[in-house]
């Protein structure tokens, strides 16, 4: 490997079926983390509301991806208990830190899934519109979590370059294991 992203050569078709037990995946592991959240920061704090709705809208991409898996009899990630506690456990852990940490968790993860949604409406183009408009329209709210937990302060979260990296990196780690495994 060069280094260079895996796209399909010409003619060859994207693999949905990775693209949709990744999907599936991630939309979980938030659900998962918003939880872990929550529990720690409970009703107390002006951004549990925020949360809550983002967690929300979380939840309804997940319910959708988790259709199309039926629908399409794709095998979901095997990875899932891992993705149900380590979602929770980074969720509780970056809450205690305190609110803007919990913002900043938000705004790292938000930031590689529009990276990741974006190479994957591009490797789509037009050969599955379901699933591409279902990604569309969930970037475009994964870009509004960012954009809301940055206004939340999210860059004020102690150590926010480190955190924000060490996010990012697991996120990214993520996304490659759980499209193959």
């Amino acid at each position: 490997m060069t280094g260079q992203r895996d796209f399909p050569r010409p003619g060859r078709k994207p693999d949905t079926a990775a693209m949709l037990r990744v999907d599936q995946a991630g939309e979980f592991g938030a659900t998962r983390i918003y939880a872990g959240q929550l529990a720690v920061l409970g009703d107390r704090h002006p951004s549990a509301r925020a949360i809550a709705g983002m967690a929300a809208q979380e939840e309804r991409h997940r319910e959708r991806f988790d259709t199309m898996i039926a629908e399409r009899r794709v095998r979901p990630t095997l990875l899932q208990p891992v993705w149900h506690a380590a979602g929770f456990a980074l969720g509780a852990v970056t809450a205690a830190l305190g609110p803007e940490a919990a913002m900043a968790c938000t705004a790292a993860i938000e930031t590689e899934i529009e990276r990741h949604y974006s190479e994957q409406l591009s490797e789509l183009g037009d050969s599955d519109p379901e699933l591409s408009e279902a990604i569309a329209d969930f970037m475009a709210e994964e870009v509004e979590h960012r954009d809301a937990a940055l206004a939340a302060g999210a860059e004020d979260a102690p150590a926010y370059p480190l955190l924000s990296g060490a996010i990012r990196l697991g996120c990214r780690a993520a996304i490659a294991l759980s499209k193959r495994i």
